[in-house]
C-alpha cells in the first residue's frame, strides 16, 4: 500500500507600510494593517474557506479514508485570530476530525534556523504554545520555513522532540536515490525525514493552469493514473504545497476546486492507494537508511537553496542588521518592541528584495507589495532604523530609571 501524504503550507506576513527615511523615529506604525486585513479576508474567502469545506466534505464522503495535514503560521494564525476567527472555527472543525495533522514550525515564518539557534527555539516554542492555545493540538512533525533543511536544523528539529520533519526531494540532495521514503539525516538518531515529490506537487501548484503545458487540463483520473506509476512498493508519495494554491494561485475557474473535489475518489479508486498523514507515515514505515545533506536545500526556485532569500547582497545586509538588532531588543525587556522585531524576521521580507530572472523573478514579484527589489531593501532598512531608535530610547530610559531610582535604605542591625 502506498500512502499519498497531502501536506499544505498556509502562511500571510505582516506587510510593511510605506515607509520614507523622513519617516524613522516619527511614531508611524511600521506595519499596514489595513492593506494585511483586506489581503486576509480576500485569500479566507477565496481559499481557506471553501476549501477548508471542500476537505472535510472529502473526510465524510470517504469515511474518513481521505487524510491531509498542515502548518499554520503563527502570524497567519494572530491576524485571523484578530480579523478572521471563523477561518479559525473550520480549522478547528478540520482537527476535530481526526484526519488531519498540524504541523508545527517557526512562529514567524523565520530563516532563525540558519542563525540564532536560541531565536529558532524560542519561535518554536511560541508557535507550540500558540497551536496549543487555539487548538489544543501539540504537533509531533515540524516543517522549517520554506522546507529550509541542513544537518544542523535536523539536528536541532530532533532536539526538540519532533518524530518527523518535511523536506524538498530534489535529486540535488537525493541523487538517484527516492523521495518516496523516509531517511534518516545523518547526525540524527530517530527523526523521520519525509521528503515532497516535487513533480507531482508542481503539476498541481503550479502548471495547473498553464495552457502551454501539454497535460492541459489536467484532469484529477490523469493525475492519478500518473501516481499509479509509482513502484508500488513505495511506502508514500508527499504531495506538498502552498495552500493558497487554491483559488488564490489558482483561480476557482481554472477548475482547481473540481480537481481536488474528484482526487480523492479517483485515487481510491485505485486499491494500492491510501492517505495517511506525515506521522502516520513516519510510524508504519520508519527509517532504515542515514540520508547525508552536504549542504542547505529548501522547496524555493530552481536552486532548491538559500538563494531566494539571502541570494544577492542587499538580501544579506538586511538579514545581518536585523539579527545584530535581536540582543539589544531583548535587552530592553519590552515584549512589544521584541514582537515588531519577530514580525521583521519573516522569511517574505528579505524574499521581496530577490533580483532573479525569467520564471524565479515572476513568483517573487508576484508575491511582493513593492514596486521592485531595491524598494522592499529601502524600506526595510527604514523600518529596522526606526526600530533601532525605540530600542536605543527604550534602553536608555531603562538606564536612566536605574540610576534615579532611590537606594534601599540601610537597616542597623542589633541583637
Amino acid at each position: 500500500m502506498t500512502s499519498i501524504v497531502f501536506y499544505f503550507q498556509a502562511h500571510q506576513p505582516y506587510r510593511l507600510a510605506r515607509f520614507e527615511r523622513s519617516d524613522v523615529g516619527g511614531g508611524k506604525p511600521i506595519f499596514d494593517d489595513a492593506e494585511n486585513e483586506r489581503i486576509l479576508r480576500r485569500v479566507a474567502e477565496r481559499c481557506y474557506l471553501p476549501m477548508n469545506a471542500l476537505l472535510r466534505e472529502a473526510i465524510e464522503s470517504t469515511g474518513g479514508a481521505f487524510r491531509a495535514s498542515f502548518s499554520l503560521s503563527g502570524t497567519l494564525l494572530l491576524q485571523l485570530e484578530a480579523w478572521a476567527p471563523e477561518v479559525l472555527d473550520s480549522w478547528s472543525e478540520l482537527f476535530d476530525t481526526g484526519c488531519v495533522e498540524l504541523l508545527c514550525e517557526t512562529s514567524m515564518h523565520s530563516l532563525a534556523a540558519l542563525t540564532e539557534p536560541a531565536e529558532f527555539r524560542s519561535q518554536v516554542e511560541q508557535q507550540q504554545a500558540l497551536l496549543k492555545r487555539l487548538f489544543g493540538i501539540e504537533p509531533t512533525a515540524f516543517r522549517n520555513t520554506e522546507l529550509i533543511l541542513d544537518e544542523n536544523v535536523a539536528r536541532a528539529v530532533e532536539g526538540l522532540g519532533f518524530e518527523v520533519l518535511l523536506g524538498e526531494g530534489t535529486e540535488l540532495l537525493l541523487g538517484q536515490r527516492p523521495a518516496t521514503r523516509a531517511w534518516l539525516p545523518h547526525g540524527c538518531k530517530r527523526l523521520a525525514l519525509l521528503l515532497r515529490s516535487y513533480a507531482y506537487s508542481d503539476d498541481i501548484a503550479f502548471r495547473f493552469s498553464d495552457r502551454s503545458w501539454p497535460a492541459y487540463p489536467l484532469l484529477a483520473d490523469t493525475f492519478a493514473g500518473w501516481l499509479d506509476e509509482v513502484p508500488v512498493h513505495e511506502p508514500f508519495i508527499g504531495l506538498f504545497m502552498d495552500y493558497e494554491t487554491f483559488g488564490e494561485h489558482q483561480a476557482e475557474d481554472t477548475g482547481i476546486f473540481e480537481f481536488m473535489r474528484r482526487l480523492p475518489d479517483e485515487i481510491l479508486a485505485r486499491r494500492r492507494f491510501d492517505f495517511a498523514t506525515p506521522t502516520e507515515v513516519a510510524r508504519r514505515h520508519p527509517p532504515r537508511a542515514r540520508l547525508p545533506i552536504p549542504r542547505t536545500f529548501s522547496w524555493a526556485d530552481a536552486e532548491r537553496d538559500l538563494s531566494a532569500w539571502l541570494g544577492n547582497p542587499m538580501q544579506r545586509a538586511a538579514s545581518d542588521a536585523l539579527y545584530a538588532l535581536r540582543e539589544p531588543v531583548q535587552a530592553t525587556g519590552d515584549d512589544q518592541l521584541l514582537a515588531t522585531w519577530r514580525r521583521l524576521s519573516t522569511s517574505d521580507h528579505v524574499y521581496y528584495m530577490a533580483t532573479k530572472f525569467e520564471s524565479d523573478a515572476e513568483v517573487h514579484e508576484y508575491f511582493s507589495p513593492h514596486e521592485h527589489p531595491h524598494a522592499a531593501f529601502v524600506t526595510f532598512m527604514h523600518v529596522l532604523a526606526d526600530l533601532e531608535q525605540r530600542t536605543t530610547r527604550a534602553l536608555e530610559s531603562a538606564d536612566l530609571s536605574s540610576a534615579t531610582a532611590p537606594a534601599s535604605p540601610s537597616v542597623k542591625r542589633t541583637r
